[in-house]
């Protein structure tokens, strides 16, 4: 039996994968103030494309979230969390101090932790899915 005739799978997925996703969102917004973050975000994400691709097959969820994409987002969460830093050391604080990034410190220190686990998620989200396409797209080798 393929997938194909898997409806209420199908169905549920497609119900599913939406709360899933704003479940992530809420876990990196609330990491700020509670337990959660990137990393976790992240992994959630990741999880919601791995189930779309469990379910609707490898080759059309690569063409919904292509491999280069996935790449991409790997390299840029550390563009993004290396240029915080950056910027942090332009405005003449140390690398990552958060306090200038505005003219409240605690207001810096706040956009200073969003963006970085903003790079955090990019970083994991395109790793988590860049190693399942891998294992994913192995074939067997039969002796």
């Amino acid at each position: 039996m393929s997938m194909q005739d898997r409806v209420i799978l199908r169905v549920c997925a497609k119900i599913l994968i939406p709360f899933i996703l704003m479940f992530g969102l809420y876990v990196q917004f609330h990491g700020d103030y509670g337990p959660g973050g990137g990393f976790q975000a992240g992994v959630i994400f990741a999880a919601a494309f791995i189930l779309y691709a469990l379910i609707y097959g490898l080759d059309t969820a690569k063409r919904v979230l292509p491999l280069g994409f996935a790449w991409f987002c790997g390299a840029f969460g550390v563009w993004i969390f290396a240029g915080v830093g950056v910027v942090t050391v332009i405005m003449g604080g140390e690398f990552l101090n958060y306090g200038v990034l505005a003219d409240n410190p605690e207001h810096g220190q706040h956009w200073g932790i969003l963006l970085v686990e903003l790079g955090v998620l990019t970083t994991v989200f395109g790793v988590m899915v860049t190693i399942f396409y891998a294992f994913a797209g192995r074939r067997r080798v039969r002796p």
